[in-house]
């Protein structure tokens, strides 16, 4: 490595202070990366799953600030959140990518090890899912023996998602949505209305009085678009590694992911466009 310049002053004693890997908690992290079996590509499989619930992680933070802001109807700081959440989803959906360079024979040879965990068990992933409005109240099940994690999703599971929070700011604005949509039971799966999609039509048909109405459904529709691409590679990568052989968990695999791959979270910000 060259000399450092002259004029460089670099830290070299953290006897009393907080370096890079202390703030970061390196070594907790690093050493996390535990494999179950003796084969090279266990490591690859590992990293790819902490990584990818690392950056749910930040997505959860993400949305749950621009639900809040929407709730206050303060649409702007929500715009940037959401911006960066589709921004997080590209990366995991590039993280397919790397996964699929596993071959079928390679993870052959560590697959018995994971016993039946199964990344369908993510909870985070499914406390996004909540989070943006689907609910299934019969996912809670597998988390019966967290009892921490289950109160945590069944918290989740009754609060009102962030089209519904979408909804609301229609309403708030003037629009008129079905009062049953303004007041319903948050644990229901949300089902497309009619209402609901005059309204968006009526923002969409008049962007310049609306803007920041028009400015938060885009947003909306890159995250939803950005959920169905992840799914679709994640559906992929599982057909080129495994096939159609049951999932660890006990899910039917990519029969599974091929019924959900085209599931829409906000599906009046869909159909407006035929209709428009």
């Amino acid at each position: 490595m060259a000399d450092l310049p002259n004029n460089e002053k670099i830290v070299s004693d953290f006897s009393k202070t907080m370096s890079y890997g202390d703030y970061l908690h390196l070594d907790q992290i690093l050493s996390s990366q535990i494999r179950l079996s003796d084969h090279h590509d266990e490591m690859l499989f590992i990293i790819i799953h902490q990584a990818s619930e690392l950056w749910m992680k930040l997505i959860l933070h993400e949305l749950s600030a621009a639900r809040s802001c929407i709730q206050q109807n303060n649409l702007e700081p929500a715009f940037k959140m959401l911006a960066r959440v589709s921004r997080i989803q590209q990366q995991l959906i590039q993280s397919w990518d790397v996964l699929s360079t596993l071959t079928p024979a390679e993870y052959m040879q560590f697959r018995h090890k994971l016993g039946s965990s199964s990344g369908f068990q993510s909870y985070q992933n499914r406390l996004i899912e909540f989070t943006l409005g689907l609910k299934k109240p019969s996912a809670l099940a597998v988390y019966a023996h967290q009892p921490e994690l289950h109160q945590q999703l069944t918290v989740a599971l009754n609060e009102p998602s962030i089209y519904d929070a979408a909804i609301n700011a229609l309403s708030m604005r003037g629009l008129k949505i079905d009062p049953a949509y303004l007041q319903r039971d948050w644990s229901q799966e949300y089902k497309e209305n009619d209402s609901v999609r005059e309204a968006w039509l009526i923002v969409y048909r008049d962007v310049e009085q609306y803007w920041d109405l028009y400015e938060l459904a885009e947003k909306l529709v890159d995250i939803d678009s950005r959920q169905q691409q992840w799914r679709f590679n994640h559906m992929g990568t599982v057909e080129r590694v495994i096939g159609f052989k049951r999932g660890t968990g006990g899910s039917s695999g990519v029969d599974y992911l091929k019924r959900i791959v085209s599931q829409r979270y906000f599906p009046e910000l869909w159909s407006l466009r035929t209709v428009l």
